[in-house]
């Protein structure tokens, strides 16, 4: 068996800096600290902090007040912050710059009057967050059958915005109706997808069609992990995703001879790594690296959370 191991995989900037924050409040502030919502969408991670202290929550009300309370890489709305600060909380925000980008967007519109439109997942934790900024304002469309059903006027302004963490397949397609049906719609100056999900879903449409099956590393509720599967299927490649080397089924690789890994931007490294070593002792695998992109970008800490570690100091 030849495996292609593609590059970049893992961890973007975003998850990097969100996890980051994470053992940094719980060095300062000792468990338990809360954390609204998973602080990225991977099941390793978020039991890796649970085992920590860390307590993930759902609502504001389940935080004790007085208590220190982060913010996911999903970002959150402004009436999450509200209630939070009713609760006298200290709330260190691990917001994504790239999903606060998004955020910034959508104020800046509603305050112009445009009509919003969204495309993502309404149910995701970044849409949810993206449209609680400005609901009176937001329509939130997740396929071609959502566009043509807008009840928004033709004539009226209008701008479209999108989840971060979308299909580029799916993305192109829904904007393509959207400027078919008002024609005058305005885009983001730069593409909300971000560069770590646009990037390894590139390599999967470079490389797949060369493979048998495509493995992607990664979760089940991680939106980028799923498009790359359906990148991957889109192309009339098998792809499966599994959290760990454990979900692999041996079945999925009868007669496999070349195997693209991958992985979501919120799944460790050594998870891709064990995937590849039982590879190795099972199929005598060879591992070539493919790389599309070398990803050298980092986000500075949260100044939230700067604040929050130097009056530590002074104290």
């Amino acid at each position: 068996m030849k495996i292609l191991l593609s590059s970049p995989r893992g961890f973007c900037a975003g998850v990097n800096m969100a996890i980051e924050c994470v053992e940094r409040v719980l060095k300062l502030k000792g468990p338990p600290i809360y954390v609204y919502h998973e602080i990225v969408h991977n099941r390793h991670v978020v039991n890796h902090f649970s085992e920590a202290g860390v307590v993930f929550v759902n609502s504001v009300d389940q935080v004790p007040r007085g208590a220190t309370l982060v913010y996911s890489a999903h970002g959150v709305s402004p009436r999450v912050r509200l209630q939070a600060a009713d609760r006298a909380l200290t709330q260190i925000d691990a917001t994504c710059p790239l999903v606060a980008k998004v955020h910034t967007e959508a104020i800046r519109y509603a305050r112009k009057k445009f009509a919003i439109v969204l495309i993502g997942h309404r149910n995701h934790d970044e849409v949810v967050g993206t449209f609680g900024e400005a609901p009176d304002s937001i329509h939130i469309v997740e396929n071609v059958r959502d566009v043509y059903a807008l009840n928004i006027p033709e004539d009226h302004r209008i701008a479209y915005l999108t989840q971060t963490t979308l299909s580029l397949d799916e993305a192109e397609v829904v904007i393509k109706a959207l400027r078919e049906r008002y024609p005058r719609i305005r885009g983001p100056q730069k593409e909300d997808i971000c560069y770590a999900t646009t990037n390894r879903q590139l390599a999967v449409r470079q490389w797949a069609e060369e493979c048998d099956v495509v493995l992607v590393v990664g979760s089940q509720n991680s939106s980028n992990s799923l498009r790359l599967v359906e990148t991957a299927k889109e192309r009339g490649v098998p792809a499966y995703l599994i959290d760990d080397v454990s979900e692999l089924e041996l079945s999925w690789l009868d007669g496999a001879e070349k195997v693209l890994i991958t992985a979501g931007a919120s799944a460790p490294e050594h998870l891709v790594q064990e995937l590849i070593e039982m590879l190795k002792a099972q199929f005598d695998a060879e591992v070539e690296v493919r790389e599309l992109a070398n990803e050298d970008i980092s986000f500075q800490l949260p100044l939230s959370l700067r604040k929050v570690e130097l009056q530590q100091l002074r104290s």
